[in-house]
C-alpha cells in the first residue's frame, strides 16, 4: 500500500483576561483526491484589540481560507490558489469597514492579522500577514518562519503595519518549506507566544504526544501563568507520514487498468464500436468510435504499443484526460466524461472532423497575412484556457492543431504538459527531458530551466513564421544549441521575402515572438496578437532599416551582383584600351 499523508493537530483557543476572544482557528482535512491534490489546510486569525468587529474579520477570513481554497482549480499552484482567496477576503473586509461607520478608522474596522499553512506532498506552503506567527519546533527551541508585521515606535508603542482588511490590497508573505516526518508545526497568536518559549512547548508535546489537545491546552494555560493580558490560541501540525509524491496518487486507480487490446474496426469495446484508425504514431493511436448507448461519435486514444512498458509514459498518457477535463475553451479539444467503468486504459475525446494545421500547411502553402492572423488568434484563445490554470502545453506544434470544418481551430494532445498543481503533489511527473518537438520547442527547454508561458508564445511564434514563410526562424539550429554560448550565436532570419507580402513590421513582431532570450519575448498572448494586427511605435520604426539587416540574403546577392557588374565593366574597358 503506498503512503499518504497523515498529520496530528491539536488545537485550543480561550478569551485569556478579556471580555471576548477575538482569534478564531480551524482546519480541514479532505478525502482522497482533494486530499492529495489540494493538501490539508490550517489558518489562524487574531482580530485586533482597537476594533469591536474584528472577531467577524478572524472568524470570516479562517472560514473563507478552509472552504474557498478547495473551491479553486485544481490545476493551480497552492501560492496561486491561497493568494486570490486572501486577496478576496482582503477585499471583501475592506469594503465592510468602508460601508460601515468607522469608514475612516481603520483601526476600528473589519481587520485581522493571518496565519496560514497548506501541507501539500512533502511541502508545507506558508501564508502570513500581521503579527501572529508560525513556528517550527526544532529540539526545544522555536524557529520562527514568520515576519511580524509591525511598526515599532518605541518600546512602549508599537502599530500593526500590515493585515487583513486594513487596505484595498495586500501583501501576503508566502514560504515553502520542505517537510519531513516527525516536523512539529506550530500557529499562535502573540497572546501566546510572547509569553511561552521552546522548551515548556517541547515538554508539553512531549508529555500529551498523543494528544496534541492536551498539549494545546497546557500551552495556553502556561501564557496565561505567565501573565499573558490577550486571546490566546495555538495549532499545534506534527507531520506523521509523507506521500511517496507518486503520479498514481494524482490519479487514483487509472493506471491500474489493464492496456486494451488492439482495436480493430467494427470490434465492439467497453461499449464502443470502432469505426477506423484515425490516426497511429510512435506515442498513440487513435480510433475513430460510436457510443452504442448514445449512438455519439468520439475519438479513442489508447496508449502506443511501442511505449505500454514505460511507466513514465503511462503516467503522461492518463494526464491528458485529467487536463482534458479541467479545461473549457472551444479552441481545445474536449474531453467525453466518463457514463460507465471504464476496464481498460483510454482516453475519450470529441471527435474533431477536420484535418492538422500541419495538413493544411501543406494544402495552403502561401496563406495570406490575414488568415494567419485568424488561426494565431484562436490558437492564443486555447492557450489562454491553459495558462489561467497554471498549465503550460509545452508541445504546441501544427501536428498538434485541429482545424474543422467550420475553421474553427482547436488545441489537442496534452501528453506533455505541465500542471502546476499537479507537479507539486507528484514531482514524478515533471520530466527532465524535453518533451516537445524539436523544430518549436523554446530554447530554455534545452537549457534545462524548465518553461513559462513565454515558452508556450515562443512555440506559436514559430508556428506564425512557419505558416508566413514555409520556413523555420532559425532552421533547425534551436534543438543543438544547449549552452548559454551556442544560443547567443543563433541569428534570426528574416521574415521579409520579396515573393510574400510580409510587411516590415509584422517581421519585427515574429522576431520578438520567437526571441532566444525568453525576456525579450511577449509577456502575453494578448499582446502578441494584438501587435500582430497593427504596428506599434515600437515596431513601426524599423520600416526604413538597412537591406543588409531587413533581408542579409537579398543584401550579398545584390552586392555579388554589383561586383560582377564592375569586373565585367572592367574587362570590357581593359579589352577595349588594347
Amino acid at each position: 500500500m503506498s503512503r499518504r499523508l497523515r498529520i496530528s493537530i491539536g488545537q485550543h483557543s480561550d478569551k485569556g483576561v478579556k471580555a471576548a476572544n477575538q482569534d478564531f482557528h480551524g482546519a480541514m482535512i479532505p478525502d482522497e483526491p482533494t486530499l492529495t491534490l489540494k493538501g490539508i489546510a490550517i489558518g489562524l486569525a487574531d482580530g485586533i484589540s482597537s476594533s469591536s468587529v474584528s472577531r467577524v474579520a478572524s472568524e470570516s477570513a479562517v472560514k473563507a481560507f478552509l472552504t474557498d481554497y478547495y473551491c479553486t482549480s485544481d490545476a493551480w499552484s497552492v501560492k496561486t490558489a491561497v493568494h486570490r482567496v486572501l486577496a478576496a477576503s482582503n477585499s471583501w473586509l475592506h469594503a465592510e469597514t468602508r460601508r460601515s461607520q468607522w469608514a475612516f478608522e481603520r483601526d476600528k474596522g473589519y481587520v485581522c492579522t493571518f496565519s496560514g499553512l497548506v501541507v501539500k506532498s512533502a511541502t508545507a506552503h506558508l501564508f502570513h500577514v500581521g503579527d501572529s506567527r508560525i513556528h517550527r519546533l526544532v529540539g526545544q527551541s522555536l524557529e520562527q518562519l514568520t515576519e511580524d508585521h509591525r511598526l515599532v515606535v518605541s518600546a512602549e508603542q508599537s502599530y500593526l503595519a500590515r493585515a487583513l482588511g486594513m487596505t484595498r490590497d495586500v501583501e501576503i508573505d508566502y514560504r515553502a518549506v520542505p517537510l519531513a516526518r516527525g516536523d512539529v508545526f506550530l500557529l499562535t497568536t502573540d497572546g501566546v507566544h510572547d509569553h511561552v518559549d521552546g522548551r515548556f512547548v517541547a515538554e508539553a508535546i512531549a508529555t500529551d504526544a498523543a494528544d496534541l489537545d492536551a498539549a494545546a491546552r497546557a500551552i495556553v494555560g502556561e501564557a496565561l501563568a505567565r501573565g499573558s493580558n490577550d486571546n490566546l490560541t495555538v495549532q499545534i501540525v506534527r507531520i506523521d507520514d509523507l506521500p511517496a509524491g507518486d503520479a498514481a496518487e494524482v490519479m487514483g486507480k487509472a493506471t491500474e487498468l489493464p492496456l486494451p487490446p488492439v482495436l480493430e474496426p467494427r470490434r465492439v469495446f467497453d461499449g464502443y464500436r470502432i469505426e477506423r484508425q484515425i490516426h497511429a504514431s510512435s506515442r498513440s493511436h487513435i480510433h475513430l468510435a460510436t457510443d452504442l448507448a448514445t449512438g455519439q461519435m468520439a475519438a479513442l486514444k489508447i496508449p502506443s504499443i511501442d511505449q505500454r512498458g514505460d511507466p513514465a509514459y503511462l503516467k503522461r498518457f492518463m494526464m491528458e484526460d485529467w487536463v482534458a477535463r479541467r479545461l473549457d475553451s472551444p479552441h481545445v479539444l474536449k474531453s467525453i466524461p466518463a457514463t460507465r467503468p471504464r476496464n481498460f486504459l483510454y482516453v475519450v475525446t470529441e471527435f474533431v472532423d477536420g484535418q492538422t494545421l500541419a495538413q493544411w500547411m501543406i494544402d495552403n502553402p502561401a496563406p495570406d497575412l490575414e488568415t494567419v492572423r485568424g488561426i494565431v488568434e484562436q490558437i492564443a484563445k486555447g492557450l489562454r484556457a491553459f495558462h489561467r490554470k497554471e498549465m503550460l502545453h509545452q508541445d504546441l506544434r501544427p501536428a498538434n492543431v485541429m482545424i474543422d470544418r467550420t475553421g474553427t481551430v482547436k488545441i489537442i494532445d496534452f501528453g506533455s504538459t505541465r500542471v502546476a498543481g499537479v507537479i507539486e503533489a507528484a514531482p514524478d511527473l515533471d520530466a527532465a527531458d524535453v518533451l516537445g518537438t524539436a523544430q518549436y520547442t523554446a530554447p530554455e527547454y534545452y537549457l534545462g530551466e524548465g518553461g513559462t508561458t513565454r515558452s508556450d508564445i515562443f512555440s506559436l511564434g514559430v508556428i506564425a513564421y512557419h505558416m508566413l514563410t514555409g520556413r523555420l526562424p532559425y532552421g533547425a539550429r534551436v534543438a543543438m544549441a544547449r549552452t548559454r554560448a551556442t544560443q547567443r550565436a543563433l541569428t534570426y532570419a528574416s521574415a521579409l521575402d520579396d515573393d510574400r507580402a510580409i510587411p516590415a513590421w509584422v517581421d519585427e513582431v515574429l522576431k520578438r515572438a520567437v526571441a532566444v532570450d525568453p525576456a525579450k519575448r511577449y509577456e502575453a498572448l494578448s499582446e502578441f496578437t494584438h501587435e500582430l494586427r497593427q504596428p506599434t511605435a515600437r515596431n513601426s520604426a524599423t520600416g526604413s532599416r538597412p537591406l543588409a539587416e531587413r533581408n542579409p540574403l537579398r543584401f550579398w546577392q545584390v552586392v555579388a551582383m554589383l561586383l560582377l557588374a564592375a569586373n565585367l565593366l572592367q574587362l570590357v574597358v581593359t579589352l577595349r584600351g588594347r
